[in-house]
Parts: C-alpha cells; sequence; structure tokens
C-alpha cells in the first residue's frame, strides 16, 4: 500500500492524534505514564483531553455523576469550569498559569500542576477527599529502631539508605522492608499487585502497608491484580503431562497417545507428576492408579544418588527457612524486644536472687515465696534451682521457671477475676510484679490478656469499646445487664454503672495490678509503645525447645541470635541431632537420605520432650 493511500484512510482528527499527541487539558503536559499521572483520557466531541490524576488532585472540582459518566463520574462542565478557574493561577514550580492543586493546609498559598507536584515532593492522597500537601505539610514516616538486614529495596533488591524521606518509604509493621518510592509505584509494584495483592515484599503484612502507602501518596488501584487480568493467564496450569515414559512403549500410536480410559491410558507418577506410562506398557491394571516413576522409586528407597540431592535440597529449603523463622519471630514484636533489652540493662550479673522450686506444679508458690521476702530485688538476676534436676544449666532452669510461671498464672485465671476479685490481699499488685519480671527477664510472650484488660491499662487500641461480653459470667456482668434492662434513660443506666464500679473492690484490684506491672519500670515503657507490645500481651514447638530450651520466643528476644551448623559422621546410624541451648545452637548431621534424617531428628526430638517431663 502506498504512502498516500494510508494518509487517505485515516481521519483528520486521528492524524492529528498520530501527529501531535493531545496536551492535558489541566497540566498543559504531553506526557503518557499512567503509573505517575494515571489514565489520559480524551472525549472527541468535547475536544477535552486530561489526565485522571491530575482531575482527581485538582482541588475545586468533585465527583457529581455516577461512575460510568463522562470522565469516571466528573462531568464535562465541572471539568471546563475547573480549567477555567486554574487559569487564573499559577504554578510555584514551573512559573506557568493552570495550576489546579493546592495544599490541603488552609493557610498554605502553594499551588501547582499535579505533574509538577510531584517533582516538588508533594504528597497526594488517594484516598477519601483526595487531599494534596506540600513537602513542608507533607506527612513522614519514623523509625524507632534501628533498621536490620539487608539494607536493600523489597522490590529493585538494590542497596537502599536507610534514611526515611521522601523518595524512601518503609512497612510499618517490620523491621527489615524499605522502598525507593519509584520502585513502589513508578515501577509498577503498586500498579500491578493492586488492593487484592499489594503488600509487604518481606514480612506479607498488607492492611497495615497499605493504610501506611496511601498516607504517604502511593496510588493503588482498586481491582484485581494485573497477571489476574490477563486472557488465559493461567492457561498453561491446565496442562498436564502427557507422554510414556516405560522403557517398551506398546501403543502404535505413538507415547504421546493417552486414550480416555482403559489400558492406554496415560498414567502420571503420583509423586512428580512429571513422568507418565501407558497403563499396559507397565502392566497396570484398570483399577489401579498409584503409579510411582524409576526415579522416585530409587530416591524414597535413598538407592540412588537423587536421594542425596534431595536430602541436600530439603536441607537448602528447610534450614534457612527455620533460622529466618525463628530470628523473624524474634524481630516480629517491632520494638518491644529493644525496648525490654534496655530495660534488661538494670539487671545485675554480680547479685543473685536463689529460686529452689520443687517441680513444674510449685512454680507460682516458689516466684511468690520469693517476691514476699523483705531484701527481695528485682535487679538481680535470678538463679533457679529444680529440686528433682540433676542438671545445673542456670540458663535453661530460669527459661524453664518462666515459661511454667507464665503458664501458671494463665491458668490460674487470676487476670480474669480482675472485674470480681476473690481476695482483697495484695496478690493481684504480686501478679503485676511477676508479669513485669518475667518479661524484663527473658520469659515468653504473655498473650493471655484480654482486648479490654489491654485497652484499660494502655488505652490501645484507641478505638476499642468494651462489651459486656468481655466481663465475662460474672455477677458484676449480671448487674450491668439488669441496668441495661430496668434503666429508662442512659443517665440512670451511667449513674447506676458508676455506683456498682465504685463500690466494687476490682477498682482496688485493678489499681494494685497496675502498680505491679511497675516493676522494672516496664509499664511507662509499654505506655510508649502500645502497639509494639500489643503482640506481647495478647494474643516450631518442639524443635524450637530442643535447640533454645523454650517452646516460646522471650519477649526479650534470643541472645545470642539462634544459629545452625553441620556435622558429618563415619557411622550415621549413630549420627543424631545436636543442641547447645546456652548459645542457642542447632547441630545437625549430613545424613544420606531425607527419611533417615527425619528419622533421627523425630527420634532426638521425641526423647528430648520426654526428659523435659520427667
Amino acid at each position: 500500500m502506498h504512502l498516500y493511500t494510508i494518509f487517505n484512510t485515516i481521519s483528520s482528527n486521528e492524524l492529528q492524534t498520530c501527529v501531535c499527541p493531545l496536551v492535558c487539558s489541566l497540566c498543559k503536559r504531553y506526557d503518557n505514564i499512567p503509573e505517575k499521572y494515571g489514565e489520559k483520557i480524551t472525549l472527541q466531541q468535547h475536544k477535552l483531553t486530561v489526565h485522571y490524576f491530575c482531575l482527581l488532585m485538582s482541588s475545586g472540582i468533585c465527583q457529581r455523576g455516577e461512575e460510568d459518566e463522562d470522565i469516571h463520574g466528573f462531568l464535562v462542565d465541572d471539568i471546563k469550569k475547573e480549567i477555567r478557574r486554574s487559569s487564573r493561577l499559577r504554578c510555584m514550580h514551573c512559573k506557568k498559569v493552570g495550576a489546579s492543586v493546592g495544599c490541603s493546609i488552609k493557610r498554605c498559598r502553594q499551588m501547582v500542576h499535579m505533574p509538577c507536584g510531584l517533582e516538588q515532593e508533594f504528597i497526594f492522597q488517594f484516598t477519601d477527599l483526595f487531599p494534596s500537601f506540600c513537602k513542608k505539610h507533607a506527612p513522614s514516616q519514623s523509625c524507632v529502631s534501628s533498621p536490620s538486614l539487608p539494607l536493600s529495596c523489597s522490590v529493585c533488591l538494590e542497596p537502599i539508605e536507610p534514611v526515611l524521606s521522601y523518595n524512601v518509604l518503609k512497612c510499618p509493621a517490620c523491621l527489615g522492608s524499605w522502598f525507593h518510592r519509584n520502585c513502589v509505584q513508578v515501577i509498577h509494584y503498586a500498579h500491578s499487585a493492586a488492593m487484592f495483592f499489594f503488600k509487604c515484599t518481606l514480612c506479607n503484612n498488607k492492611d497495615q502497608f497499605q493504610q501506611e502507602m496511601l498516607r504517604m501518596g502511593i496510588c493503588i488501584p482498586e481491582r484485581d491484580a494485573a497477571w489476574e487480568l490477563e486472557e488465559n493467564a493461567y492457561g498453561d496450569l491446565l496442562q498436564v503431562y502427557q507422554h510414556c515414559d516405560a522403557v517398551n512403549c506398546r501403543s502404535q500410536k505413538g507415547r504421546k497417545y493417552s486414550s480416555q480410559s482403559g489400558c492406554f491410558e496415560i498414567v502420571r507418577c503420583k509423586l512428580c507428576g512429571s513422568r507418565g506410562t501407558h497403563r499396559k506398557c507397565s502392566n497396570l491394571k484398570l483399577y489401579e492408579s498409584d503409579w510411582i516413576c524409576a526415579d522416585c522409586t530409587a530416591a524414597v528407597e535413598g538407592k540412588s544418588e537423587l536421594s542425596e540431592l534431595l536430602f541436600k535440597m530439603c536441607l537448602c529449603r528447610i534450614i534457612p527457612k527455620l533460622h529466618a523463622w525463628i530470628v523473624f519471630l524474634s524481630q516480629s514484636q517491632s520494638t518491644s524486644p529493644e525496648v525490654l533489652m534496655d530495660l534488661a540493662c538494670q539487671i545485675s550479673q554480680q547479685q543473685t536472687t536463689e529460686v529452689l522450686v520443687e517441680d513444674d506444679d510449685g512454680v507460682l508458690e516458689a516466684a511468690l515465696q520469693v517476691l514476699r521476702q523483705s531484701d527481695f530485688n528485682p535487679c538481680c538476676t535470678l538463679s533457679v534451682k529444680f529440686s528433682k534436676d540433676k542438671l545445673n544449666n542456670n540458663i535453661r532452669n530460669q527459661r524453664r521457671f518462666l515459661r511454667h510461671l507464665v503458664s501458671k498464672l494463665l491458668m490460674s485465671e487470676i487476670l480474669r477475676d480482675l472485674m470480681e476479685p476473690k481476695t482483697l490481699d495484695d496478690l493481684y499488685f504480686e501478679v503485676g510484679s511477676l508479669l513485669a519480671l518475667s518479661l524484663v527477664h527473658g520469659g515468653p510472650p504473655l498473650g493471655f490478656f484480654s482486648p479490654a484488660l489491654y485497652h484499660s491499662l494502655f488505652n490501645y487500641p484507641t478505638n476499642y469499646r468494651p462489651t459486656l461480653q468481655d466481663l465475662g459470667d460474672t455477677a458484676f456482668a449480671h448487674k450491668i445487664r439488669q441496668v441495661m434492662y430496668t434503666a429508662d434513660t442512659f443517665n440512670a443506666f451511667f449513674l447506676t454503672f458508676l455506683t456498682v464500679v465504685n463500690a466494687h473492690s476490682s477498682v482496688i484490684a485493678f489499681l494494685r495490678f497496675h502498680e505491679g506491672l511497675r516493676t522494672l519500670g516496664l509499664f511507662e515503657q509499654v505506655q510508649m509503645c502500645t502497639e509494639a507490645f500489643h503482640s506481647v500481651f495478647s494474643s516450631l514447638k518442639d524443635l524450637l525447645t530442643f535447640a533454645t530450651a523454650t517452646d516460646l520466643v522471650p519477649s526479650i528476644g534470643f541472645h545470642p541470635t539462634p544459629s545452625i551448623s553441620f556435622f558429618s559422621s563415619s557411622d550415621p546410624s549413630c549420627a543424631f541431632p545436636q543442641s547447645h541451648c546456652d548459645a542457642n545452637h542447632l547441630i545437625l548431621p549430613i545424613l544420606p537420605s531425607y527419611e533417615l534424617f527425619k528419622k533421627h531428628l523425630d527420634y532426638t526430638v521425641c526423647q528430648f520432650s520426654v526428659m523435659q517431663d520427667i
């Protein structure tokens, strides 16, 4: 086709578009970058072109139409009015007229074009009323703890300087996830993942991460992920292996032929699925569907090099995950380990307090006895001895003591009786002191505080509203229910409620428990980091116990950091896993097969659990 023929087939408007891209009527730019400026939309009949984000962020327009009207609910007449309004305003960046976006702080007079605002580090929030903030008034992030490795962007994996700024963002839910703003917004991550899949690439937190990214000006499309919208995106998953791999294939139609049923139906290996055979070629009966290929058979029985390869692959996959799992758990409570470590600096290694325990059942009584001594000092190291334990390992004994102490307090339901205490002595102060001692001396997270109790103590979550269910099945709750049914007005209910509470001894018990938590300064520190400590107070076992002598990660974290090493043995039948609890170190044997490794590991952990219970 000749060139003049091509031009004759194109309309004048289309020709103008091909020769000169349409300019946005608001920002006066030709750029078409959806990730930065939103979709570029043209209404030919109105001779109107705008970037969608320029429209969203314009200060003098609102969405008065339905979603399918004009430009996503922005009416043409309103858009033209906004264009006329902005034509009188000059941009503080490029000094040209047409600035339609202003800082949402009323006393601020900063006006920009939307693209100029990006260059001037404006924050545009894609939520609620779509507010905009200049660099001076823009929201910022805070980092209360030192950054953890690796110091790289979690999207592009390039090195990143862990200093929060407009161009460097951080996940609010974990310690190690840092992002370049461009990687999150411009290089398609938020645009591709969208609201259903956009989450922290390290800790997988979705809710907090999305709220924080919206606050910091990241646009998250309200749709499914881009890869979910592709036509036939998962077509490959519908394909199955169709090939006979028998040594002698008896099919006259070839190895790829498979009938719907019968002796020439292809049966796939039930373990790997990547090998197949006709029933007739492997002498399988018509009702048999379980078939294992030669490679998998040799691997399972440990008779081939593949079994050792599979074992090494398991080590490569399992061990790093185990290590990362333990380390992540110890860091997952945000700043709480660092705060507890600071409090632990008060503990003297030179002075000790002797704690003599008969057995695990007597832990609570022994703790109360020590606490009630006139010369008790919470800053002394706990030297714990179990009378029936022949091993004298203080680290192991201390962790065992604190673990069972927290368990006994949970089972005793003392804290659940705060609304209806059964004793007027100082037991609640002592319980608060024991909980504070346990956390600062390296005990496990508590995990059993009710939402109402945590909120009452630390006012977190701030939007929590206690309900009658929080009172449980107590006489106090029964009185409140009676008042709700008989009181005529809210004022009558409120007055009666205060009368009941003031007359109730739970106020004294609660205040004494509150004072007990101040031991070693714990209460004050939790008040300053209520969100970080929430998981410590409120809501791996066997292997973690074997490696570290505790089945829960201490609230203060593991010190030293858990580690793993390997050893070889000339006699694999006698090579069993070992552990050094003092160093939180796990030593694993290198064995010829994964089955033998799993068997030895299960046996060792089982024996250790039995010894723990004796």
